[in-house]
């Protein structure tokens, strides 16, 4: 794991968000960064590289939309200076999905 994604990592488990999340899990042919499998809600990590793979991620999205699966994604440099306004984000799509499923 890159050390964002450790500090993410560290982060969802140390505030204790009520469901689960797996790191690094397979999702057809790809690998999520973190997966919330009950909620159907990916986080994906992303550095520089990622600019020139717009077109990748794009597909990847798609794919995993199409699936149900809701996708935040967020940069690495904000995971490392902003974690609290990251997990903000995390914690509001965990609201948003979890009353979805409830309705």
């Amino acid at each position: 794991m890159t050390a964002p994604e450790v500090s993410l990592w560290q982060y969802l488990r140390r505030e204790g968000l009520g469901v689960p999340f797996r790191k690094q899990h397979p999702f057809g042919a790809y690998v999520l960064d973190f997966y919330c499998a009950p909620l159907k809600l990916a986080i994906e990590l992303d550095g520089s590289q990622h600019i020139e793979r717009a077109d990748h991620d794009a597909r990847r999205t798609a794919f995993l939309n199409e699936h149900g699966v809701e996708v935040l994604r967020f940069w690495n440099n904000d995971v490392m200076q902003k974690i609290d306004g990251v997990g903000q984000v995390i914690i509001e799509a965990i609201r948003r999905r979890s009353a979805d499923l409830s309705n």
